[in-house]
């Protein structure tokens, strides 16, 4: 077996390499969603205590 057969998949390799990139596709979502939550929360959170004066209270 060389490279090419094996980036080819046995003719099967649209179906294998789309299946890859949409998983690989998920988890990058999966980890960056959540991030870019927190930081707006962390932001919202911010502009909200510097409208009350910075009082935590």
């Amino acid at each position: 077996m060389n490279w090419q057969e094996f980036w080819a998949m046995g003719g099967h390799a649209f179906y294998v390499w789309t299946s890859f990139g949409a998983v690989a596709a998920v988890m990058l979502a999966n980890w960056l969603l959540p991030v870019l939550q927190h930081r707006k929360l962390l932001d919202q959170l911010r502009r909200q205590s510097r409208r009350q004066g910075g009082q935590s209270r």
